[in-house]
């Protein structure tokens, strides 16, 4: 079976403390969020804490090594995958590791629990397959999802659609579909599984959202003012035991402190710029962007006369908008600009390769406004830095997260791709970054891009929503032991 590894420096949990057990799918997208929740679990309940995460997706992504001074990390051994095919998606590959490391976890949690109580297996939510171990071990088990509850409330919606459904048949959404709090979304804004009931990732959903039903609870990396409608809506049906009740613990975003710098001559260019007056543009670690929409990107920004930031990525020759575990190779991203551009806007623009430290960046008096992806870790800190954004989403749910942010938050404007799906021309790239830097609809998102801001602070706040809420699942965890609350 393989022997476990002890990833992190934290030391060992203490046999007096309760034990919460966290399951990190790879990716830092959530692998953070998750650090993070172990972080406060550790720092404000009095819990120990381990990360397990699992080997062998080439992308496994580490953490920044601050986040886990609270926390313990043990990586289970890898298992073989290379049996599955090549062109076998994302999603369906983490399924079956995760699935084929149980036995492996298994024997990991019954050691564990031979030396100290667990209070809890908190499993991120692609790792659902876990729930019956938890429920063989006795241990309640809190499912933790690093999106939104609109994600949820899909797949919620998908397991009731099927209720009375016979053995192999599986029914689609409706279109357009009707979100709690006024949204209506489309079939093409409904991420890529949910939106052909025949496709093969649609069943994989309707049997990880059958699990859910069995598990304890959700904890959600949201917070109530961010979706007031879905939070009530869960209420209601945790009441009626039609679903496990779900907590708004977020917004779960690094501190400056945490993140990694190695960027020191980005900062001091953002030092040198006015406050306000830089448009950030990234679209996360794992998005991508065609030659041809790069150029057009390019133009906009240039054509806009606005200061920018951008980090480049390497083009995507293929057309897929999701490039994670592609690898970059040693190619220069930069060396796909447009001739001529990084001379022409020398002095106002940056144009950085990869990676920057986002939350700083984001953070820093002169960023005005963010172009992005719409990833609900950059959405979370985006809002949590009162930074307004062109929504520009690429795969996964960020279509769906663009709608709430434009929709139903008021915190974004779209860009609009032209009308037979290809890219967005540069006149609407510069329209798009000017009106939310300069014009009347952009100070209306602007404002409600603050309002958002002081209620992010205030969900952590000590009579916060967030933290109430996760003090709620504290104490039952606590009674569960016996220990009261």
């Amino acid at each position: 079976m393989g022997s476990f590894t002890n990833a992190g420096s934290a030391p060992a949990p203490s046999a007096a403390r309760p034990h919460v057990v966290l399951l990190a799918s790879p990716g830092a997208g959530h692998l953070i969020p998750l650090a993070e929740l172990a972080r406060r679990l550790v720092e404000h309940h009095g819990f120990a804490a381990t990360i397990v995460t699992f080997s062998g997706l080439s992308d496994s992504e580490a953490l920044p090594s601050g986040i886990l001074d609270s926390a313990s990390t043990v990586a289970l051994p890898a298992v073989k995958i290379d049996d599955l095919p090549a062109d076998a998606l994302r999603g369906s590959l983490l399924v079956e590791l995760i699935q084929r490391s149980l036995p492996s976890l298994g024997t990991l949690l019954r050691s564990m629990g031979s030396t100290t109580p667990l209070a809890a297996l908190v499993p991120d939510f692609f790792c659902s397959a876990a729930l019956p171990l938890a429920v063989e071990l006795g241990v309640p088990c809190y499912v933790f999802v690093p999106s939104s509850l609109t994600m949820i409330y899909l797949m919620r919606r998908i397991v009731e659609l099927h209720d009375d459904a016979a053995p192999g048949e599986y029914r689609n959404l409706p279109e357009p579909l009707e979100i709690p709090g006024g949204l209506s979304l489309r079939r093409a804004e409904l991420p890529v599984p949910y939106r052909d009931c025949n496709g093969l990732a649609y069943a994989q959903l309707l049997r990880g959202g059958r699990r859910y039903r069995r598990a304890d609870g959700l904890l959600m990396n949201t917070f109530y003012e961010m979706e007031p409608a879905m939070v009530e809506e869960f209420r209601q049906a945790a009441e009626q035991g039609t679903f496990p009740p779900a907590f708004p613990v977020g917004p779960f975003v690094l501190s400056n402190s945490d993140e990694e710098t190695g960027a020191s001559a980005i900062l001091e260019w953002l030092d040198r710029q006015p406050a306000r007056s830089v448009v950030y543009v990234a679209f996360g670690s794992g998005g991508a962007l065609s030659v041809e929409q790069t150029a057009e990107l390019a133009a906009g920004l240039e054509a806009s006369s606005q200061r920018f930031l951008w980090v480049v990525r390497m083009p995507s020759l293929d057309g897929r908008t999701c490039v994670f575990g592609t690898g970059g190779g040693d190619d220069d991203p930069l060396a796909w600009l447009p001739e001529g551009f990084l001379e022409r806007t020398r002095g106002r623009g940056l144009a950085v390769p990869a990676w920057v430290p986002q939350v700083r960046v984001l953070s820093h008096p002169a960023t005005a406004i963010f172009v992005s992806h719409c990833g609900w870790n950059s959405v979370l800190e985006s809002a949590a830095s009162s930074v307004p954004m062109v929504a520009w989403p690429l795969y996964a749910e960020q279509r769906m997260n663009a709608a709430l942010l434009e929709g139903a938050l008021g915190v974004a404007l779209r860009s609009r791709a032209r009308e037979d799906g290809g890219a967005v021309a540069r006149e609407e790239v510069a329209a798009a970054v000017n009106e939310l830097m300069e014009g009347e609809n952009g100070l209306v998102v602007r404002r409600r891009a603050e309002d958002l801001q002081r209620a992010a602070a205030r969900a952590w706040s000590p009579d916060g929503s967030s933290r109430r809420a996760l003090e709620d699942v504290a104490a039952k965890w606590r009674a569960a032991l016996g220990a009261g609350s």
